[in-house]
Parts: C-alpha cells; sequence; structure tokens
C-alpha cells in the first residue's frame, strides 16, 4: 500500500486524434481499467494522454519530485518510433519512469543490432541477417521468415512473410522494401513451440509463467506465427486461431533452460523493469526470436494472464513495476521546504 510520502503515479499513454472513434473510446476504457487496478492497490493515480509532442506542457501540472511516470506512451501521435523519444524527453524533464532507458528502446527497433548482441554472447537465435535484394543469391534456408528490419508489434508479418523458395523470397523482400522503406530480417523459420515470457525486476530477474502462442489449428507452417492481424485483429484468422496456453506445458528442465535463456537476453539487451521475450524451441534450444521492452500491459495480453498465473492481479503487477521505479526516486524538497 502507497503511503501519504509515496510520489503519485502519472499514467503516461498516447491518443492519436487520427484515430477512429471506436479506437479512441477502446483505449480510454483500457486506461480507465488500469487506474482503476492502481488505485485499488493504495496509489494515488492522475492519467495524462498525449495528443502531441509537446510532453512539457502536458506534465507541467506534475512535479517530477512528487510524481512517478508510468511510461505507456506508446508514440508520439504520428510520430512512429517515437517512444524513445518520449523516454529521453522524459529523463531530460527529470522524471522518473517505468521501463526501460532510450538506449535500449532504440536498439531493440533495430532487429539486425539485437540479433548481433545476442549472438555475441551466444543466446540462441535463428540463422539470419539482415539482407538487401543483391545479397540474396547467399540464402540457401528454407522454409524461412522475412520481416521488416525495423519494426515491432509483427508488422509486415503475415502469412506470405514464410517462404519456401528463392522465388519467393526475392518476392518477399520487394515487398517489404515497397511496403516500409527499409531492408529485410532474412532467418531460418523455426517451425516449433513458441513462448511468450514475462519478466521482471533488475538486479534479482524474476520470469512469470511462461505463455506458449498454440498454433495446433494450422496445417501449413506458413500459418503457425504471429502475425500483426494474430494481435490485432478480431476476427481474422490467426486472431480466432491461435491458442493462448499459461501455464505453457514444459518439463523441469524445459522451464529452466527457457528461463537461463530468457534471463540471460533481458540481461544482455538491458532491459529494465519488464520486458517480454519471445522465443521457439527445437531440438531441446530455445532461440529468442524477439526482445520487447516495455511491452503492452493492457489487462487482456499473455503478460496480465502470466501476471494472474502466477497469483498476482492486473493491479499488483501493475504496482510491483511502480515500486521498481520507486526505488530510482529521490524526493526534492519543494521551494520553500525544510530538509528534515
Amino acid at each position: 500500500m502507497s503511503s501519504p510520502a509515496e510520489p503519485v503515479v502519472v499514467v503516461l499513454h498516447n491518443i492519436d486524434p487520427s484515430w477512429p472513434e471506436a479506437d479512441t473510446v477502446a483505449v480510454l476504457d483500457t486506461v480507465r481499467r488500469f487506474v482503476t487496478a492502481l488505485v485499488a492497490e493504495g496509489h494515488k493515480v492522475c492519467e495524462v494522454p498525449i495528443t502531441g509532442n509537446d510532453l512539457a506542457s502536458a506534465l507541467a501540472p506534475c512535479s517530477p519530485a512528487d510524481h512517478i511516470v508510468f511510461n505507456w506512451c506508446e508514440e508520439f501521435p504520428g510520430i512512429p518510433h517515437s517512444d524513445v523519444q518520449v523516454a529521453t524527453h522524459l529523463e531530460q524533464l527529470g522524471y522518473t519512469y517505468t521501463g526501460s532507458p532510450p538506449e535500449v528502446l532504440a536498439l531493440t527497433w533495430n532487429k539486425g543490432s539485437v540479433k548481433a548482441m545476442l549472438a555475441a554472447h551466444e543466446i540462441p537465435t535463428p540463422f539470419g541477417w539482415v539482407v538487401e535484394t543483391d545479397t540474396l543469391e547467399n540464402w540457401h534456408r528454407f522454409p524461412a521468415i522475412v520481416k521488416p528490419a525495423f519494426e515491432h508489434c509483427s508488422m509486415g508479418v503475415d502469412s506470405n512473410a514464410v517462404v519456401l523458395d528463392k522465388k519467393a523470397l526475392r518476392d518477399r523482400v520487394a515487398y517489404v522494401r515497397e511496403t516500409f522503406f527499409q531492408p529485410s530480417l532474412v532467418e531460418d523459420f523455426i517451425d516449433g513451440r513458441e513462448f511468450h515470457v514475462t519478466l521482471w525486476g533488475n538486479n534479482r530477474i524474476h520470469m512469470l509463467p511462461p505463455a506458449e502462442m498454440d498454433f495446433s489449428a494450422f496445417a501449413d507452417l506458413r500459418d503457425r506465427l504471429c502475425t500483426f492481424d494474430s494481435k490485432f485483429t478480431p476476427g481474422s484468422r490467426h486472431y480466432e486461431g491461435i491458442e493462448l496456453r499459461i501455464p505453457a506445458s514444459l518439463t523441469d528442465g524445459e522451464l529452466e533452460a527457457l528461463r537461463r535463456t530468457s534471463v540471460e537476453a533481458y540481461r544482455r539487451i538491458g532491459c529494465r523493469d519488464y520486458a517480454r521475450i519471445d522465443l521457439r524451441l527445437r531440438d531441446d534450444s530455445f532461440y529468442v526470436l524477439d526482445v520487447n521492452p516495455n511491452p503492452d500491459f493492457s489487462p487482456d495480453t499473455s503478460l496480465a494472464f502470466a501476471a494472474e498465473a502466477a497469483g498476482m492481479t492486473y493491479g499488483a503487477f501493475a504496482s510491483l513495476l511502480v515500486r521498481l521505479a520507486s526505488a530510482r526516486h529521490t524526493r526534492k524538497p519543494a521551494a520553500g521546504e525544510i530538509k528534515s
């Protein structure tokens, strides 16, 4: 429970004026559920929606001496990849905030750099590299998967992202270049079990019960992956067909291997407070597919369900992250206040 001396929690989130009304209503409802959950844990909470890029003005009523920011701002509206700028501005303004710092957020936008860092520390990751169209002749492993090299949230990932021959590979790399104006990350496609692992902590890292994405409804291997639709398009084949299983059924040995790999990836990338690591299992090895700092905190995500499976309510897990940030917060006396 919070004490009167504890800072107020600012729930910082983005609302894009260009969104359809239904999307805005859905986001505001989710935020209110989050705020209610934190209040139930004893926190004083205020909500600050961001509709532009003037963070200083939006946060002006909230002194950094007396407030901690729960950073749920995915971007400045209309500025893609600007979560890095949000965290940078929070630091410049003197706020303590939850989640990873700007350099980690920037790193994880670059799939090639993340892959290279994992490999340098001998953390298993699928064979692959960032390619341009003129380097495709060196690729000989199929099936392969083609992703935009600088995106999150499975942008550009659908069934056609899994390719079975050279022609399909060339076509998909060209599609990524023409659609997203960036190179592709091409990887060996691991047609195996997929796990999403939520970790939390800093010095000591804890793992919530792993979630498995069950693709057994799909016979075609090109459908056995988490697509953009599976996350954001209710009613789509992948949204409806992929089953979320928490906790995943794993032997004690598999669970320990999964924990070890996930924690090592979390540490090496530099994640702070919490993150989600996506992995696939093949031949007794867990391969890191992606590292997601500041993952979505909505109450219908694998993160929330994993916390529940660990015996924590949605609000209790959010409160835990606030306490992690609080450990970095040093309250400065207000003007005219006498230090005790």
